[in-house]
């Protein structure tokens, strides 16, 4: 059976999107491929059903509004980096730092510099302007690592993989790391930005022999921010939705390797792009990220440095993200709301470095 849009370039012709154009013009790897893979769509109620389930929501009504007719490229905000939390659960406060006793409480108050127990910290490196290439406007929604400074802190599902109760296992985007043996404190909090998180860091980890936590490259081809599962495994890949100890895939820490700075930088490289091969998924439940009347929202990050947040994503999608953006590294335009290191000059798609 053909899609809307391949009868239609049938008909009359092939003719790209405009906004496909506008990416495309932006280095950023496209398909024109139908999003619906799937050839006999639900109706709006089952759809409603498993937007509310796979949000990790249960007693949510079944009908709330979604927003069909917006634009939705440009309705992310920019950020330096993500962070998402161990906890263990799949529901949490909608202010994830009204819950004072946890570590995301902790980092709220180390990034805002207000905790008697730390010292107040030095502000962030205002971010540079990005220079778009030339002839060529900045797409709004379109945005890289050095645009912001501004932190973003979910908690996610995932279990711990510390020894210790009180510690956190923590996942750092666009970095493609995880940080184990975090205190659930300020003092674990203030540990954690001065070695993983502080945007003045790069992602080699220029701290990391400072540090009294462990870091390790995640051993995954991605890292998705929803439900994928049976999609993937149907394509050979494992789905894993609890991280296991990265000592047993990645060896080492960082922290323990007696390199130089280079050696490091080249190291991780490696590990990023073993990863990549892995053909291995992690796929979490995490806390409110906004944008509801996008639902379902879906964020992908990738070993090379790239986060894809898409919006407007139903059952029928899934095949379709699967296929073209997590394993061929495309972005499929229309379900777009914004990305982080999506302009790839000189790289076919986002699993090229």
């Amino acid at each position: 059976m053909y899609g809307f849009k391949a009868l239609q370039s049938l008909v009359f012709g092939y003719q790209e999107d405009p906004l496909c154009k506008t990416l495309r013009a932006s280095d950023v790897p496209v398909t024109t491929a139908d999003c619906r893979a799937c050839a006999d769509p639900c109706d709006l109620e089952e759809k409603l059903t498993w937007l509310a389930l796979h949000a990790g929501h249960e007693a949510y009504p079944r009908r709330f509004d979604i927003d069909m007719d917006t634009q939705m490229l440009g309705s992310v905000k920019p950020y330096h980096r993500q962070v998402v939390i161990s906890t263990g659960k799949s529901d949490w406060e909608r202010d994830i730092t009204d819950d004072k006793l946890s570590l995301a409480a902790a980092i709220g108050e180390v990034v805002s510099g207000l905790s008697p127990k730390s010292p107040k910290l030095p502000a962030s490196p205002k971010p540079a302007s990005p220079v778009p290439t030339k002839g060529v406007r900045p797409v709004n929604g379109l945005f890289n690592t050095s645009d912001s400074s501004r932190i973003s802190v979910l908690n996610g599902s995932h279990r711990t993989v510390c020894h210790e109760d009180a510690h956190e296992s923590v996942l750092v985007f666009p970095d493609f790391k995880v940080v184990t043996e975090v205190p659930r404190s300020v003092q674990g909090a203030l540990e954690l930005w001065e070695s993983a998180i502080d945007p003045s860091i790069g992602r080699d980890g220029s701290y990391l022999e400072k540090s009294i936590l462990k870091t390790w490259v995640l051993p995954y081809s991605c890292v998705i921010l929803l439900s994928f599962i049976k999609s993937l495994e149907a394509h050979g890949w494992d789905a894993d939705t609890q991280l296991e100890h990265p000592q047993l895939t990645m060896g080492l820490p960082l922290e323990d390797l007696n390199v130089t700075p280079e050696e490091r930088d080249e190291n991780v490289e490696a590990q990023l792009k073993q990863s990549l091969d892995s053909k291995r998924a992690l796929i979490l439940k995490v806390s409110h990220i906004g944008g509801h009347k996008y639902a379902g929202n879906a964020i992908i990050y990738t070993p090379s440095g790239s986060g894809v947040w898409y919006g407007r994503v139903t059952p029928h999608d899934v095949d379709s993200i699967v296929t073209n953006t997590i394993i061929n590294g495309l972005i499929l335009p229309p379900l777009l709301r914004g990305g982080l290191n999506l302009s790839r000059p000189n790289c076919q798609t986002l699993n090229d470095w």
